[in-house]
């Protein structure tokens, strides 16, 4: 866990003005539907930051900014992929697109996007509910 969270001014700095609005705007859709901890981390090599949704010792996703850039890390288990691939059609092409390329490991299919507007929205937040059901009204 990191010392010292981010500032906006910080944020800004590191990922530009555009960035950090879809960075919020994203951040916010996410926390209106749950109700989950939430940490700031180190990025790791790849990346300057880590901010990791939890709940009860599983991981919802995690979105990660460095400079210029942020992303968004979801992790299918192979329940979850089986439940994706079963609502395949409902989701963009890009998204179809980042499933079929992403990398599968022991824990799961790793998607990460690199989201530059807000298209993908509403795929974000049906992978989410893939893992888990929004647990706020």
């Amino acid at each position: 866990m990191l010392e010292e969270v981010p500032t906006a001014e910080e944020m800004i700095q590191l990922v530009g003005a555009p960035l950090y609005g879809i960075w919020t705007q994203l951040t916010a859709r996410i926390e209106e539907r749950y109700d989950m901890d939430r940490s700031w981390n180190s990025g790791g090599k790849a990346w300057t930051y880590e901010y990791k949704y939890r709940r009860g010792g599983k991981t919802l996703c995690a979105l990660y900014a460095r400079e210029d850039r942020v992303g968004l890390l979801v992790i299918l288990g192979k329940d979850e992929r089986a439940k994706f691939e079963a609502d395949w059609a409902h989701y963009t092409r890009e998204t179809q697109k980042i499933y079929d390329e992403a990398r599968t490991y022991h824990d799961g299919k790793w998607l990460m996007f690199t989201p530059a507007d807000t298209a993908l929205f509403e795929d974000f937040l049906r992978l989410l509910a893939v893992k888990r059901r929004p647990n706020r009204k």
